[in-house]
């Protein structure tokens, strides 16, 4: 054993010189990395070149009525739902394609059976009542009406027609009759939750929604898996909850009859809130239970809520309910109302004591930098989701506190603008609502009450070891991707030394809010995102789309020899800069001399057009002491050992 630990050991040291030689020889290859033929189509008339939409871009639309009821004895929703569908498409419509994402809790789902057998956070095992109960499904078109037997697929059901939707604005109505159990644990998107005053329940993928008919991918069918998220239609929801009566129910959208549903007490209440930038108490937590707060005590209660020009719609109901409120303040002058509902367990100054303000706070944040926030209320809901965002209405777990809920609120209310406004397919590209949105928390979180729960740290040099053993590119679909947190860390990483390094604060930010301003209440591509953003920034950034979100590529900047011209310090020197992994970026060096003078150098990213070796004249007025590449730590270099390079004094 020893004999051959020592020849092993001489072996290595052996080596050494070899795997130095192979760690300092560069893998870069220009010639990849600055490839003209990025783009895989011209622009045409649905999607300009320029990235916004084309002359001829269509949207279907899908206006719904639901009514449903929560009968809570045996945890079932049922009810109908009717849908206007329009057909703004150029094609002609043989048949009709719905969502019924709650079969994912079917038994034999394809979610269930592609679950890991230790279970994982969008588990959808172990239910044997799971899944949607179709009753009679029927089509309404040309004035006459037709019964409609269903061919449902896992989570997909087809409306086979006896007819055709004409393209260019044709209408049909279809009506669903549904019911489902709701699940304890919906795969972190919905659930229901015991508490010491009731069961809250969050209710989410609640009735049959079409799926989106697009110029891209015609029907988009993907099953819902529970990893992979929504794409929807934008359109109109007018909708009605019926719930026992001692329940409050927080839902999407306006709610529409508040002198039947509430107290005149909580109205008023509601009233001073909406004046209010401090948070109200609704329902205090000794009201809670009491019958004073319910304007009826037995039987049931109907809620009416609307909400246009939204994608979705969600809600959730509880007798166990604390409610805050406070004002949201808009750029356009318009005032809107930001509500917490939340049990007693999670009271508290440290828990939801501030939810209202968090969620205040990041609605007007998102706001005043992005995009108007075009609704009028938001609730922010604890329960049992971990985590999740719908239009208006965003379900955090009831556990968390401090800096966790801030950050919670402020990333799933964050989604109202990344893909609730901005609609992108979520279940295809998970890095364009889940990155984008991460990205614009780091700045909220900065900002709020003079970053409180901000963070000043690098965010390169955290994630370089992730990005070291990163296995897939961002363009992965969610349920192929082995770490689905680099759709959030990584996206917004790079979009962070977009603006900060690349391009420049001012137009990286011009070109991100024209992007949002042209796709907003539309489905972007990715292409749609990296054409705007080359378009109204001025900038050829296909080397930087490329290997950001294609590929796995690392970065490693080094400085490996510094030179004085006549071997004079006063005559300037020369430095010589490579650049060792697959990736390209700008480089900054910082340059110390001698008599403690400094400089910083930055070279565009055109340095490396030629080769892995840059050579850079340095004006010097004594010695250089010091030449340092990245001396910020705003890139993911993943060997920061030859980073610096010391010269003898």
């Amino acid at each position: 054993m020893k004999f051959k630990q020592i020849n092993l050991w001489l072996f290595c040291v052996a080596m050494m010189p070899f795997w130095a030689m192979a760690q300092t020889k560069s893998a870069y290859n220009e010639l990849q990395v600055f490839d003209h033929s990025f783009f895989t189509y011209n622009g045409n008339e649905f999607r300009s070149a320029n990235g916004a939409s084309g002359p001829k871009y269509w949207q279907n639309k899908a206006d719904y009525v639901i009514n449903a009821e929560l009968v809570e004895k045996d945890t079932l929703i049922k009810g109908n739902v009717s849908i206007n569908y329009t057909n703004n498409s150029q094609d002609t419509l043989n048949y009709l394609w719905l969502q019924l994402d709650q079969n994912l809790f079917k038994p034999d789902s394809r979610g269930a059976a592609s679950t890991p057998v230790s279970g994982d956070r969008f588990d959808a095992k172990g239910y044997t009542k799971g899944g949607y109960d179709i009753g009679v499904v029927s089509v309404t078109y040309m004035g006459k009406n037709y019964v409609i037997k269903p061919t449902i697929t896992d989570t997909r059901m087809q409306l086979r027609l006896p007819f055709v939707v004409k393209p260019h604005g044709d209408l049909i109505n279809i009506k669903v009759n549904y019911s489902f159990y709701v699940p304890h644990y919906g795969a972190d998107r919905m659930g229901r939750l015991g508490v010491k005053q009731g069961v809250i329940y969050q209710l989410a993928q609640w009735y049959p929604r079409m799926c989106v008919y697009d110029d891209v991918n015609g029907w988009d069918t993907l099953p819902y898996i529970g990893t992979g998220e929504f794409y929807c239609e934008y359109g109109n929801y007018d909708y009605f909850i019926t719930a026992p009566a001692d329940m409050i129910v927080a839902g999407s959208g306006d709610l529409q009859n508040p002198q039947q549903v509430l107290t005149a007490e909580q109205n008023r209440r509601l009233a001073t809130a909406a004046k209010s930038d401090s948070s109200i108490h609704i329902i205090t937590e000794a009201e809670v239970g009491t019958a004073a707060i319910r304007p009826k005590h037995e039987g049931t209660l109907t809620w009416h809520y609307k909400m246009h020009n939204t994608r979705d719609v969600s809600w959730s109901a509880s007798k166990a309910f604390i409610w805050d409120a406070a004002k949201v303040n808009l750029p356009g002058g318009k005032k809107g109302l930001a509500n917490a509902v939340y049990p007693v367990e999670s009271r508290g100054y440290d828990r939801y004591g501030r939810a209202a303000q968090y969620l205040k706070n990041s609605i007007e944040f998102y706001s005043k930098n992005y995009f108007e926030y075009p609704w009028h209320s938001a609730f922010v809901v604890a329960g049992v989701a971990l985590g999740m965002e719908y239009p208006g209405i965003v379900f955090c777990s009831y556990q968390i506190k401090q800096d966790d809920l801030w950050h919670d609120i402020t990333h799933e209310m964050g989604h109202n603008w990344f893909p609730m406004i901005v609609g992108s397919n979520e279940r295809r590209f998970m890095w364009m609502d889940e990155g984008m949105n991460t990205f614009i928390n780091g700045y909220a979180s900065n900002w709020f009450n003079h970053g409180e729960y901000g963070d000043t740290s690098s965010m390169a040099v955290r994630m370089t070891r992730s990005l070291m053993h990163e296995k897939d590119p961002l363009m992965t679909a969610p349920e192929v991707m082995h770490d689905g947190g680099q759709y959030y860390y990584k996206t917004a990483l790079a979009l962070n030394i977009l603006r900060n390094v690349v391009l420049g604060a001012d137009r990286f930010d011009y070109a991100f809010n024209m992007y949002i301003k042209r796709w907003a209440y539309k489905h972007p591509l990715p292409q749609d995102f990296f054409r705007t953003m080359n378009d109204a920034a001025g900038e050829d950034l296909n080397w930087f789309w490329k290997e950001w979100f294609y590929t796995t590529w690392k970065l490693d900047q080094a400085v490996t020899d510094v030179k004085y011209n006549k071997n004079d310090p006063a005559s300037g020197a020369i430095i010589t800069i490579e650049n060792l992994g697959e990736m390209a970026l700008p480089i900054t060096l910082k340059v110390t001399e001698q008599n403690s003078k400094t400089q910083l150098i930055n070279l565009p990213v055109e340095v490396w057009q030629k080769g892995a070796k840059w050579k850079l004249k340095c004006n010097t007025t004594s010695k250089i002491t010091s030449v340092i590449a990245d001396p910020d730590r705003q890139l993911p270099d993943i060997d920061r050992s030859n980073n610096s390079f010391k010269l003898p004094e």
